[in-house]
């Protein structure tokens, strides 16, 4: 399918970053207007090149690791939509394009290419916003990464950033007093002695955030008059009927349109229940519940997902090919796409054991609501189930935990052999 389509070059050799004023420029005034505020640790002396890895909540992270760097030069990874109708642009600054939850060696040549010409490799290893403000799932082979490129390890935590613009509504709250920590994490001398498992173990350690108490232990004020809209997009199940996909908000006021049970989330980002008792005052304590519920279902052998969508294919940067209606269904294999274009069949598989998570989008590009986005080397699907009974964030748990399971299951059959 798609055959007589230009694939985005992935394998063309990242340029080493020009346009510096330009990136600069770009990035200053935000940082300015937000406050933000640089700490570095063991930084001190350090130079390029090293490995700098950056958690994710929202565009803004980009621009306070411009400024963490600054004076010298970096090459980012960035998906290949932040590449559409402007990859001239994007190479021009030093982005890499990278297709979501893939293993692709040809990435680890270009950040090996950054590395070895003496300049900074900028990773964002959870490989998409998070959610709730909190840290997601990191990939095992983080550890083999950081052993192959043989240089320091720097880790760039922002705060604030989901407070200010959460991926579920990403109207800029205007928040000022964020925060980022840069911290040399390892030395090269150090990744020498260091296995992966131990490498992994201090890079899930120093990746730990959570946006929501870092504003209640800061006292940050959000006066949004719209701070919980969308918020249900991430919170879909109600914990006092246990409805799911009856959610709904407006204003300050998250709600289950099945029981009438009502939260309004306060300016310290807090939840409190309008009547009776507040079962999750902490967003991301709800989250987490939601996830214990799909590994529940998924343990029990209930979890099934089957629907309808509409897809649209991203081959390269030059703008989004609609290949119409077709299936998706989610299930103890893994996700399996069927659809029919122009005639022609096709099908996308993604076992199980090939996804330790998925990337998600809410109200993607206005287009036709929530989406699913499923990667191969050569193409990026955007998935669009029709319907309203359904969450893409569910989606995304199981995901996660069905991973987990398998990996569970793998690792008691090796201790039995």
């Amino acid at each position: 399918m798609l055959d007589d389509v230009k694939r985005f070059d992935m394998s063309k050799r990242s340029k080493r970053q020009r346009l510096l004023p330009l990136a600069w420029a770009l990035s200053y005034p935000d940082i300015i207007k937000h406050k933000n505020k640089i700490t570095k640790v063991n930084m001190k002396g350090l130079k390029p090149p090293y490995l700098l890895l950056c958690n994710h909540n929202a565009f803004m992270d980009f621009k306070v690791a411009t400024a963490a760097v600054f004076p010298h030069r970096a090459n980012y990874v960035v998906a290949i939509d932040g590449f559409l109708k402007r990859e001239w642009l994007l190479r021009a600054v030093g982005c890499i394009c990278k297709r979501k939850f893939t293993n692709d060696i040809v990435l680890i040549k270009q950040l090996k290419y950054v590395i070895d010409r003496g300049d900074i490799a900028v990773v964002y290893p959870e490989a998409r916003y998070s959610l709730c403000g909190t840290t997601a799932v990191l990939p095992e082979s983080l550890g083999k990464l950081a052993k192959l490129f043989k240089v320091p390890v720097v880790t760039l935590i922002c705060h604030g950033h989901h407070i200010n613009s959460p991926l579920w509504n990403l109207t800029d709250r205007k928040l000022k007093g964020t925060q980022a920590t840069m911290k040399q994490i390892l030395t090269a001398d150090e990744l020498k002695t260091k296995s992966v498992e131990e490498i992994n173990e201090i890079l899930r350690n120093e990746f730990y955030y959570d946006d929501f108490a870092w504003q209640k232990e800061n006292g940050i004020i959000i006066n949004f008059p719209k701070r919980a809209e969308g918020l249900h997009k991430v919170l879909y199940q109600c914990p006092k009927c246990k409805a799911e996909y009856k959610m709904s908000s407006k204003g300050e006021i998250l709600r289950c349109d099945a029981c009438g049970k009502e939260w309004e989330m306060t300016e310290l980002g807090e939840l409190k229940a309008t009547k009776g008792k507040t079962e999750f005052s902490h967003i991301p304590d709800w989250y987490e519940w939601e996830r214990k519920n799909v590994r529940r279902e998924i343990n029990d052998g209930k979890y099934y997902f089957h629907s309808a969508v509409r897809v649209d294919s991203l081959p390269n940067a030059d703008g989004y090919i609609d290949l119409g209606k077709g299936t998706l269904t989610h299930d103890k294999n893994g996700f399996l796409l069927e659809g029919e274009y122009k005639g022609e069949k096709y099908v996308v598989e993604k076992p199980v054991a090939s996804l330790y998570s998925c990337h998600i989008e809410y109200e993607y590009l206005g287009k036709f609501g929530d989406c699913v986005d499923l990667n191969t080397n050569t193409d990026t699907y955007y998935i669009y189930p029709e319907g309203k009974d359904f969450s893409v964030t569910k989606i995304a748990l199981a995901t996660e935990e069905l991973y987990n399971a398998e990996m569970e299951r793998k690792k008691q059959a090796d201790e039995k052999n």
